[in-house]
């Protein structure tokens, strides 16, 4: 890995930090139903970011293909990647004022594109299903 790399995972840890702040802030509380992991069933799309997917595949090891509309990271009703999850997983909450959440997210968007254009990064936003299968 190189410290290009090391730098901008560093700095996705700092965004999520902020996130998962800001979450507790509004009273954001997961029951951790796993509902909103089987996408199509509750209908909606998980998008992510160009530095996202690497600090994702820099830190978890075992990738795995995404090959239904349930994320592949779920299983037996948990998250095998909370640890290193993505903003919008961070976000989402079944049961919070949707306006808010959606404030956050812009938030958290633009600061990946400043990410990108600091480190020269090409910017993407991509559902999980693509960058996981690409």
């Amino acid at each position: 890995m190189n410290s290009q790399t090391l730098l901008i995972c560093d700095e996705v840890e700092q965004i999520y930090d902020w996130l998962d702040a800001s979450i507790n802030k509004i009273g954001g509380e997961c029951s951790a139903c796993g509902r909103c992991c089987d996408f199509k069933s509750f209908g909606h799309r998980l998008y992510i970011t160009t530095p996202e997917v690497l600090y994702f595949k820099t830190n978890l090891k075992n990738l795995k293909q995404m090959t239904t509309d349930v994320c592949p990271y779920m299983e037996k009703g948990k998250c095998t990647a909370r640890e290193f999850r993505f903003a919008g997983c961070r976000i989402f909450f079944c049961k919070t004022d949707g306006e808010l959440l959606s404030k956050l997210s812009e938030q958290a968007v633009e600061k990946f594109k400043k990410l990108c254009d600091k480190y020269s990064l090409q910017y993407r936003y991509t559902d999980l299903k693509t960058a996981l299968n690409g």
